[in-house]
């Protein structure tokens, strides 16, 4: 245990946190503790974490996305062009068709940011545009209704009726998460890559000189963020059973807000999988809570803007400390 904390002190802290806060809910609100309202928790949380670890691996690598919930949106309208052109697909066609298309969105950012010297937040702000602009075009604005069977047929992992008679549920998406976070737990503590991903974002020019190439972290981060929101609009599609185009369009701060929360730098070079978890699971029952306490929405945004800034003013670096440089010849 003490190990442990040593280790990893944030998560240790926001674990803490997390317990008073539902210690506190649960007081407040008899109805917060019940396995329906915590199963809900998890099936709402799925794709936000899903994105979270996607991010986690451009914070660890000195970058910044907001891109990915439109390029989300986007991967789900292309896919369902791509499956009705493939005969309708099925579940493994259907996530090797939204991992393609997302780690091609993905690779746009890294182009740019790796082949003109540009800093990723302003990158991807450009792309978050562009990216809407051609989902709206190939839309026109409109929902897609027609999708195929095994795409909007409910999945559960889990069920338990409880003594009111109501199902506490956990579907495909929960179960899809955790795959996700194990991935990413292993891409990046567990492999050569993943250590020079730390090394990167944590001293971008101590790691050229030692021969890891930036364009190839660059392409690595944002790949495995574009991977990752290809599959988390495959999974909000499941659950919806329909696709908006704007339906995730907003959300990208709620998980950067979650992400730095759990101790990813802004700067680079430190997050950890378990404290994204915790993170997008801290902004979630945050909100849950003061739903379940009649406060209004608007007071969850304040919420999540002071995180941010709090993240900023804190993180001890310069957003621009950790932005590509050109390599020098």
């Amino acid at each position: 245990m003490a190990r442990l904390l040593r280790d990893y002190p944030t998560e240790a802290k926001l674990l803490a946190v997390l317990l008073v806060l539902c210690a506190g809910l649960s007081l407040a609100s008899p109805s917060f503790l019940s396995p329906v309202n915590l199963a809900s928790l998890l099936n709402n949380s799925a794709v936000n974490v899903i994105w979270a670890v996607g991010l986690l691996v451009v914070l660890i690598a000195g970058g910044i996305d907001i891109s990915f919930a439109v390029a989300a949106s986007v991967v789900q309208v292309l896919a369902v062009h791509v499956l009705e052109a493939l005969g309708g697909g099925t579940w493994i066609l259907g996530f090797v068709v939204a991992i393609a298309l997302g780690v091609a969105l993905g690779w746009i950012n890294a182009a740019l940011i790796h082949g003109f010297g540009v800093i990723s937040i302003v990158v991807t702000i450009a792309t978050f545009n562009a990216f809407f602009g051609l989902m709206m075009w190939l839309t026109a604005g409109r929902g897609i209704y027609s999708l195929p069977s095994w795409w909007t047929r409910r999945i559960l992992i889990w069920e338990h009726q409880t003594a009111d008679g109501s199902w506490a549920e956990l579907t495909l998406a929960v179960a899809v998460m955790l795959a996700c976070m194990l991935a990413t737990w292993v891409l990046i503590r567990h492999t050569t890559v993943g250590r020079q991903l730390y090394a990167f974002g944590d001293n971008p020019e101590g790691a050229r000189r030692i021969g890891i190439r930036p364009g190839a972290m660059w392409f690595v981060a944002f790949g495995w963020m574009g991977a990752m929101a290809g599959i988390a609009g495959l999974m909000q599609v499941n659950i919806t059973r329909e696709v908006v185009p704007n339906a995730l369009y907003g959300r990208e701060l709620d998980v950067l807000a979650a992400v730095v929360l759990g101790g990813a730098r802004l700067g680079g070079g430190r997050g950890s999988v378990i404290g994204c978890f915790l993170g997008v699971m801290l902004v979630a029952i945050t909100q849950n809570g003061l739903n379940l306490l009649g406060v209004s929405p608007y007071a969850f945004k304040m919420v999540v803007g002071a995180i941010i800034l709090i993240a900023i003013s804190t993180s001890g670096v310069e957003l621009v400390r950790a932005q590509p440089r050109r390599a020098r010849p």
